[in-house]
């Protein structure tokens, strides 16, 4: 069953073609600052506010962090957990997803296992999500124990992405890493894609204009910027990679 924040995001993607979302780690801001990013990443054309890191921030601290930027922004608020501690009650919705190139089976199924009721008691829309770390795959990989898909290798992370649709996924995420060197090649997003019918979302080392034009034009149909939105350039920034996902309907 399609929940609120995945119907607007549906028909986000049916309007515009691609879009952004802006990614705010709650380990690098203070609930002030998270509310700042989040205002200016709104205004600046980001669809929605995703919020979580590779590392491990206090549930408190989250949930300070995310009521903050409720109180800032109208757009969704998505927890984009690294693990159960990663959940809150006070967003609208949650990332459920599973690590899909993991030899660990915490990431697979155990994680999720232990959410599942979390995630109902706090009643949070949950999206289910594909998850597959691909390049160099940075700390999401080494603490997913994931093993990333070389960038060379496009068919093999088709494979993956369209075991996860198979699996009942709604949506593929092609991580590349947060401030990975560079970002997901157009070719593999562009063998994923014709590989898959549902939404893929490609987020790491994506930092320019030009970057989030390719990966639009090559099929991407949601991009995430995590390391853009923690500068003090943030409205600038977000209005590039804006507009540089725009451009590609041009």
């Amino acid at each position: 069953m399609c929940g609120s924040v995945e119907r607007y995001l549906l028909e986000k993607i049916q309007a515009e073609g691609a879009i952004h979302i802006a990614l705010i780690d709650p380990e690098k801001v203070t609930p002030a600052k998270a509310s700042s990013v989040a205002s200016k990443a709104e205004s600046s054309g980001t669809s929605a506010i995703m919020i979580g890191g590779s590392t491990f921030a206090s549930t408190t601290h989250l949930g300070n962090v995310i009521k903050a930027v409720k109180r800032a922004v109208i757009i969704p608020v998505i927890l984009f957990p690294n693990n159960v501690t990663g959940i809150s009650r006070h967003a609208d919705a949650i990332w459920f997803m599973s690590l899909l190139n993991s030899v660990d089976p915490y990431f697979l199924m155990g994680a999720q296992v232990l959410g599942a009721p979390l995630v109902k008691k706090y009643g949070l829309e949950p999206i289910s999500l594909g998850y597959i770390i691909v390049g160099d795959g940075g700390t999401a990989g080494i603490i997913g124990k994931a093993v990333p898909v070389p960038y060379d290798k496009p068919k093999l992370a088709a494979a993956h992405a369209l075991a996860g649709q198979y699996l009942g996924m709604r949506f593929i995420y092609l991580e590349a890493g947060s401030g990975a060197k560079k970002p997901v090649p157009p070719e593999m997003i562009h063998v994923v894609k014709r590989s898959v019918d549902i939404p893929l979302i490609v987020g790491g080392g994506i930092k320019s204009r030009s970057q989030a034009l390719a990966a639009a034009s090559a099929g991407a149909d949601i991009i995430v910027t995590g390391n853009l939105v923690e500068n003090t350039k943030v409205k600038r920034k977000v209005s590039e990679i804006v507009e540089g996902i725009k451009s590609c309907r041009m």
